[in-house]
C-alpha cells in the first residue's frame, strides 16, 4: 500500500500510532548526522545495526545475534551487514537506547504495514515489531563484483516500524511500470520491495576507467519507488 502524498513524507513522519505498539516514545534529533532516541517498556525489544549503538540508559540488554538463525548467516555476511546484528531488550519501563549511524546523513521511519521495502547495505539501522530481515538477492551475478550495493541486500518485512539511514540528503524517485533509473555507484538507499533490481555496464573503456562511476551503475525497474542518497555511502567492513 503506497502512502498519500511523497514516501519521503511517510519516511519523515513518525508513525505514533504504530510506535504506541513497539515502543514509549522515539524521538529523532540532529542536523548533520542524526540519532534516535527511543524509549522502551518493559519486556520489549528491537533490533538494530551492529555499532549503532551509541548509548543506553539502566535497564537496557543488548547481545549479538543472527535474525532468523544459524541458516541466514551466510547470506547476511555476504549483505555486508555482518552475519549478526544487536538484539536490544528492556527490562524497566522507561529505559531508553540511542542509536546512530555513524554518518552524515538522516534517520526516517517507514511502517511495514505501507509495505515492505529493501535495504543497500549500511541503511538499516533498527526495527521495532515483529519484522523480518531477510537477504535479498540481485538478477545478476555481475552485481556481487560491481554493482554499487553488492548482490546481495536486506528485504525488511512483517509487521512493525523500521528505521533507515541516507547518507547526506534522501532524493525520492517514482517508476512506472518497466521504467528503469540507473543509479551511481553508492548513492542507492531504500527502495519499495516489488522494484527490480540489477546492474548494467556503463559502456566504454572511457567510461569505465575515468568516468568516476566504476564499471557498472545500478538499474532499477518499476513500478515502484526509490529512495536515493545524495552521499555516496561507505562500504562496511563484512564480519
Amino acid at each position: 500500500m503506497e502512502p498519500d502524498g511523497t514516501v519521503l513524507q511517510a519516511l519523515v513522519h513518525l508513525e505514533r500510532e504504530e510506535l504506541a505498539n513497539y515502543c514509549q516514545d522515539i524521538e529523532i534529533s540532529g542536523v548533520i548526522a542524526q540519532t534516535t532516541t527511543i524509549t522502551l517498556r518493559r519486556g520489549q525489544s528491537l533490533w538494530c545495526s551492529r555499532g549503532s549503538l551509541l548509548a543506553y540508559s539502566y535497564g537496557i540488554n543488548w547481545a549479538l545475534r543472527i535474525p532468523g538463525g544459524a541458516g541466514k548467516a551466510m547470506g547476511r555476511l555476504f549483505s555486508g551487514e555482518g552475519v549478526s546484528l544487536t538484539h536490544v531488550t528492556c527490562e524497566r519501563d522507561g529505559a531508553q537506547v540511542v542509536l546512530c549511524n555513524n554518518e552524515p546523513g538522516r534517520l526516517v521511519t517507514w511502517d511495514l504495514s505501507r509495505g515492505p521495502i529493501v535495504c543497500t547495505s549500511g541503511s538499516f539501522v533498527a526495527g521495532l515489531g515483529d519484522v523480518e530481515i531477510d537477504v535479498t538477492v540481485a538478477r545478476s551475478a555481475g552485481a556481487m563484483l560491481f554493482g554499487g550495493a553488492g548482490l546481495f541486500l536486506q528485504r525488511l518485512s512483517g509487521s512493525g516500524i523500521v528505521i533507515v539511514h541516507g547518507a547526506g540528503d534522501f532524493i525520492e524517485r517514482r517508476l512506472r511500470g518497466h521504467e528503469k533509473l540507473l543509479v551511481s555507484t553508492g548513492n542507492l538507499a531504500v527502495f519499495s520491495a516489488e522494484v527490480g533490481y540489477s546492474v548494467r555496464g556503463v559502456g566504454g573503456c572511457l567510461k569505465s576507467f575515468f568516468g568516476g562511476e566504476g564499471l557498472f551503475m545500478t538499474e532499477l525497474t518499476g513500478p515502484g519507488w526509490v529512495m536515493l542518497q545524495s552521499l555516496k555511502k561507505l562500504p562496511r567492513r563484512r564480519e
